[in-house]
C-alpha cells in the first residue's frame, strides 16, 4: 500500500519556500539583535538557531550570512558568531533602518536622520533644477498633487509625501541620490508620523510647492533654499519636542 507524504510543492515552488523561510528568520533575528535581545547573552550557534526556529541548517546559514553582510554579526575563529556593536551596523540598509525605527522610539535617531536629509535633499533638488526631464517634472508635480488630494482625504498622506521626495531624488538623474530613495522612504514614514502629530502639524503644501516651482523654473539656488526650509522646519519641530 502506498504511503502518502505531505506535498512539498513543485520544484519551482521549493526555492520560493526556502527564500520565505530565510527572510522570515532574517527579520526575526535582525529585530532581536537591534532591540538588544542578545546584549546579555551569547548569540546561538547555527545548530541552536535551526532548532529554535524549526528550519534547516542551510536556511540558518543563509540568514546569518545576510545579517553579517548588514554588519550586525561577525564570525571569529574559535569565538563563533558574535553580535557587532551598533556603530558597525549598515545604517543605509533598509532592513537595519526599519528595525531601528521599530524599536523604542528615539528622538535622537529621528534628528540624526533629518540632519542627513538636509545634507542630501537640498543638493538633489538643486541638481534636479538643472537636469530634470519633462517626465521628472511631471512626477514631482504628481507627488504634490497627491499631497493636495491627501489633504482632502483622497490619498494617503505618508505615501504622497514620500512620492514627492523620491521623485526629486530621481529627478537629479544621479544614481547615488536616486538610490537614497529607499532610505528616505523607510525613515520618512516614522519622521512624518512624528511631525504630523505635533500640535496637529501637517506637511506644508506651500513649502513643497515652492520646491517644485523652483525646480520647474530651473533655478538651482532657489530649489536648494526651498528644500532647506522644508527640512529645517522638521528639525525645528524635533528640537522643540526634545526640549519639552
Amino acid at each position: 500500500m502506498a504511503t502518502n507524504y505531505p506535498s512539498l510543492g513543485s520544484r519551482a515552488e521549493r526555492p520560493q519556500l526556502g527564500r520565505n523561510l530565510t527572510y522570515g528568520m532574517l527579520d526575526s533575528l535582525g529585530r532581536a539583535i537591534v532591540t538588544g535581545h542578545y546584549e546579555q547573552e551569547v548569540f546561538p550557534t547555527e545548530a541552536e538557531l535551526a532548532k529554535q526556529h524549526g528550519v534547516s541548517r542551510s536556511v540558518t546559514r543563509e540568514a546569518v550570512k545576510m545579517l553579517t553582510a548588514k554588519g550586525l554579526l561577525s564570525a571569529r575563529p574559535r569565538q563563533g558568531t558574535v553580535v557587532q556593536p551598533s556603530q558597525n551596523w549598515n545604517l543605509f540598509d533598509t532592513d537595519v533602518l526599519r528595525w531601528l525605527l521599530e524599536r523604542k522610539f528615539s528622538i535622537d535617531l529621528l534628528r540624526q536622520f533629518n540632519e542627513l536629509r538636509v545634507a542630501i535633499e537640498p543638493e538633489a533638488a538643486a541638481l534636479a533644477a538643472r537636469v530634470a526631464s519633462a517626465d521628472d517634472l511631471r512626477a514631482i508635480s504628481s507627488g504634490l498633487d497627491r499631497m493636495e488630494a491627501a489633504e482632502r482625504g483622497d490619498d494617503d498622506p505618508l505615501d504622497a509625501d514620500i512620492a514627492f521626495h523620491v521623485a526629486i531624488l530621481r529627478a537629479s538623474e544621479n544614481p547615488f541620490y536616486a538610490q537614497f530613495r529607499d532610505v528616505v522612504s523607510t525613515a520618512l514614514r516614522t519622521s512624518i508620523r512624528f511631525t504630523n502629530r505635533i500640535k496637529g502639524h501637517t506637511a506644508s503644501l506651500a513649502e513643497h510647492a515652492a520646491v517644485r516651482d523652483a525646480i520647474a523654473a530651473r533655478d538651482p539656488e532657489r530649489a536648494r533654499a526651498a528644500m532647506r526650509v522644508l527640512i529645517g522646519d522638521v528639525l525645528t519641530l524635533i528640537g522643540q519636542a526634545d526640549l519639552a
